[in-house]
């Protein structure tokens, strides 16, 4: 499937921009560079002079969020893929401070991201700040300011872009789901198995080994 940017949308607020990148808090967008004049370049600049995540959408910089245990569950996820690539060297693994132009001009960092050595047979890692190898299987581990029109944006640029497979995980609720297409998914509760399916053959996760040293949810108290 060819990669080709959709035409630039046209906004007449902030409103309208916000909804457009699905709604997220306006906090997450930044203003300099100006909305719609940013560069792979500022991108770039950003990353390395902050301590925080950036995305290029839509001309802008959009800040990922990616909290305490969205962290630990990234890098528990990414060991235990590791594990399993070094009995089947398939690929190799990235963490969240990755960036990938998914399509032109649009670069996103997933939380995870795997990609078979059938995109490199030279079997190295490109050394390009930002990639242009696209990914086999995406993760997007979600965090409170993550909104589901977000996801679901993020889906589509994925497919769009090459991607096979996008999990989503779900620590709050103890679940994944897995994603084939942007409207096909299939969702693994706590006493399931995520599975890697012919992206990773073989590799079998308990979802409950994954989640087993986060804390459960609190249970909220009903009012009397």
């Amino acid at each position: 499937m060819p990669r080709t940017k959709p035409a630039p949308p046209r906004f007449r607020n902030l409103g309208e921009f916000l909804e457009s990148l699905g709604g997220i808090p306006a906090d997450r967008v930044c203003i300099d560079p100006p909305l719609g004049r940013a560069t792979k370049q500022d991108l770039l600049h950003a990353c390395e002079r902050t301590d925080r995540l950036y995305e290029l959408v839509e001309g802008t910089l959009v800040e990922k969020p990616m909290g305490h245990p969205e962290s630990y569950l990234a890098l528990e996820l990414g060991f235990l893929i590791r594990t399993f690539l070094v009995a089947n060297d398939l690929g190799f693994c990235t963490g969240a401070d990755d960036l990938i132009e998914v399509l032109p001009d649009l670069v996103r960092g997933p939380d995870l991201a795997f990609t078979s050595w059938t995109k490199r047979p030279e079997r190295t890692v490109d050394t390009d700040p930002i990639s242009a190898v696209i990914p086999d299987l995406a993760v997007e581990i979600l965090s409170p300011k993550n909104t589901r029109a977000e996801i679901e944006r993020k889906l589509k640029e994925y497919f769009l872009g090459g991607v096979r497979v996008v999990w989503v995980i779900d620590h709050r609720k103890q679940s994944a789901d897995i994603y084939t297409a942007p409207d096909r998914k299939t969702t693994v509760d706590e006493s399931g198995t995520l599975d890697g399916g012919d992206v990773l053959p073989g590799l079998q996760i308990p979802l409950a080994k994954l989640f087993e040293r986060v804390e459960k949810p609190k249970t909220k108290k009903r009012k009397t």
